[in-house]
Formats: structure tokens, C-alpha cells, sequence
């Protein structure tokens, strides 16, 4: 039997998830985790024989405990499952070491297929995905900076809150620091990434999995 430990924020597809991996004969479900904190220590204590990883959590994100478990246990098998598709987030997954990927759209059949493969260490990708990562090898883009690369994590926090619609004073009062703080980190995250406002940011970080949508203040 094949461990399978969960890390999915969203609760229904987290629980289509578990259903799939036990409808699998030769699976286990051995845990469930709703944020990538409580995942990672899972992942500690169980040692499963795959980590099926969603991308967006509060707290940690799923790039740094994709980074984490890959430094503790570098071949340990995680199969990405996402909504985000663009081209510099999966160049950083498959440099990070992802064993699969499988988008959130996807059939329940076509998640069974890569969970039996990426559990048995064989990777997954999807014929789009391939075709991406050949563009991605045959061009000169997989030498380029990532600009996710540049992001610290207070400036992950400032694009998380700034996603939500939060003013620069919330944002202050939020991360404890001065409204001027808060709007100096805002207009170098932009410099940072070129963007031109915070319409362009909130954009950005939907596409590269940071929100899991875009969120509007009531």
C-alpha cells in the first residue's frame, strides 16, 4: 500500500481528493491537512510515499514547504494540484523537483492516473504541460531570474493583503508597522515586478497561485 497525505486549504476539493485516493486499492490515506503548516508536520511524522500539494495556504506557502520537503527528503514524491498555469510558476516547481502536476480542472480520471504514477515515483504531466516545459528547456527563458525568486516573505504578505483590498493603513496595522512602511513595501513590490499598480499586482498574484482568488472587501 501507498501512504497519501493531503495538503489542500480548500475544504471541498480537499475532500474530493480523499475520496479519489480511497476509491484506489492500492492507496491509503493516511492524513489530511487544510494549511501547509499542519501539512508539513504531517508530512514529518508519517513520512508518506506522496504528498499531493496544493499551492495556496495562509502562512506557509506551498512553494516553501514544496522546498522545504524537497531539501529534508529530496525524493520524496509530491504531485502538484493547482489552478495555476502560467509559465514561471511551473519553471520553479519543476526546478524546485515536483514529481507531477496535474491542473484542478482535470478529470477524476486523469487524477487517478497521476496518483498511481506519482506515488510509485513515476512522474505526471499532462500533454500541455509537457509542451510547456519543452518551450521552457528549448528556450532562453529557463535561465532567466524567476521573479517569484525576488519575493520575500513580508512581501508575500503585503501581495496577499493587497489581493484582499486592503488599504495601506490596514495593511499597517495588520503586520504591525507604520502606514509609510506599508506604502514603501507596496511601491517596491511594483518597481520590484514591474507592475503598474495594485489592479496589476492583485492580477499577478492570482495567476501565480499566491490568492487563490480575488478577493473584495464587504
Amino acid at each position: 500500500m501507498k501512504s497519501v497525505l493531503v495538503i489542500e486549504e480548500e475544504n471541498l476539493l480537499r475532500n474530493l481528493l480523499a475520496l479519489a485516493i480511497n476509491r484506489l486499492p492500492k492507496h491509503n490515506l493516511i492524513a489530511e491537512a487544510s494549511n501547509n503548516l499542519e501539512g508539513y508536520d504531517l508530512c514529518l511524522k508519517h513520512k508518506p510515499d506522496l504528498v499531493i500539494l496544493g499551492l495556496v495556504s495562509r502562512g506557509l506557502h506551498g512553494y516553501e514547504i514544496l522546498s522545504r520537503l524537497k531539501k529534508r527528503w529530496p525524493k520524496q514524491n509530491v504531485l502538484i494540484c493547482t489552478s495555476v498555469n502560467c509559465r514561471s510558476a511551473l519553471r520553479k516547481l519543476i526546478r524546485i523537483g515536483i514529481t507531477g502536476y496535474i491542473h484542478k480542472s482535470a478529470s477524476l480520471d486523469e487524477l487517478e492516473i497521476a496518483i498511481n504514477q506519482t506515488a510509485d515515483g513515476t512522474t505526471y504531466f499532462n500533454s500541455d504541460t509537457v509542451k510547456v516545459i519543452r518551450e521552457l528547456l528549448d528556450s532562453k527563458e529557463s535561465d532567466k531570474t524567476d521573479p517569484l525568486d525576488s519575493i520575500t516573505k513580508r512581501e508575500r504578505e503585503i501581495i496577499v493583503l493587497v489581493a484582499e483590498a486592503n488599504t495601506n493603513k490596514e495593511i499597517a496595522i495588520k503586520l504591525g508597522m507604520s502606514v509609510r512602511t506599508a506604502d514603501t513595501h507596496r511601491a517596491n513590490i511594483l518597481k520590484k515586478l514591474q507592475l503598474p499598480n495594485s489592479v496589476a499586482l492583485t492580477r499577478w498574484a492570482v495567476t501565480n497561485d499566491l490568492v487563490s482568488t480575488i478577493y473584495s472587501k464587504s
